[in-house]
């Protein structure tokens, strides 16, 4: 399978005595959703940020689906690469959910009436479809972000980051997100890269990475991680609540899978005790 994102011996840093990420190699295959994990500092938005050009690197390449990023180029680059940031307010540019979502589409100058389709196909894909004549400031959290995806998608790309986009919601609005998000990676076939720092969260992905100080220092399937408790806390990482019972249930003999939520994990012990 392709890579829709690659960086290769990546350097990058804030100035003289501040954050430093160095030689720095990820991928992402096309199809792929991926956690990254990490405390704050770490390097996981200025991952995001490399990857559509918000910050350039000061050494190595960085490649989406093959096409090296470069200033000449960073048009069509973030019409592949869209990025939803953590907090829905400071993204929302227009009063009414239809004309946020389309405020993408027309700023790349496509047609009135296919702006209109794309508005239809993105608050279809975000469940949001019946707020499309809303005023965004009565929403709720978790539907203000999936406004702001819904603003993404209908550039339609190829890759959506999701940067800390669940950091400001409740644990409802954080299930909604990511319920959203696992359907789009799933039915529309996009590439997501999950930046998130609730551990929990990685669950929904078939990888997760951990950054340390610029660097990924953990890479596996997220169960794997999540088993290497003690090794998490030397990098300021801590399992939820839900994953810390996991691992003692198991611990104790009964064989539960991780839980995303507590409806979930009521039903692995229903299955092993049955």
């Amino acid at each position: 399978m392709a890579n829709a994102l690659e960086y290769k011996d990546v350097a990058f840093s804030y100035g003289e005595g501040g954050f430093r990420m160095e030689h720095l190699n990820f991928s992402v295959a096309e199809g792929e959703l991926v956690a990254v994990l990490g405390h704050n500092g770490s390097g996981k938005s200025t991952l995001a940020r490399l990857a559509n050009g918000l910050l350039t690197p000061d050494g190595g390449e960085i490649s989406v689906f093959g096409t090296v990023l470069r200033e000449k180029n960073l048009f069509d680059i973030r019409k592949q690469v869209g990025i939803v940031f953590q907090n829905p307010d400071s993204q929302a540019v227009a009063s009414i959910v239809e004309d946020d979502v389309a405020f993408g589409a027309e700023n790349v100058g496509l047609p009135r009436k296919e702006i209109g389709e794309r508005i239809g196909y993105a608050l279809r894909a975000v469940g949001m479809e019946e707020y499309r004549t809303a005023t965004i400031s009565r929403l709720s959290g978790g539907q203000k972000q999936r406004v702001a995806i819904a603003g993404v998608l209908a550039l339609r790309p190829k890759i959506m980051i999701l940067d800390e986009a669940t950091a400001m919601l409740d644990p409802r609005g954080r299930r909604e997100i990511a319920e959203v998000v696992k359907q789009l990676n799933e039915r529309e076939g996009i590439t997501v890269l999950l930046i998130t720092h609730f551990m929990e969260e990685a669950l929904l992905c078939s990888r997760a990475v951990v950054m340390n100080r610029g660097e990924i220092v953990m890479e596996d399937a997220p169960a794997n991680i999540f088993r290497r408790g003690e090794e998490l806390l030397t990098y300021q990482l801590a399992l939820p609540r839900i994953g810390e019972i996991a691992n003692r249930l198991r611990a104790g003999g009964m064989n539960v899978a991780d839980a995303l939520d507590v409806d979930t994990l009521a039903e692995e012990i229903a299955k092993c005790v049955s």
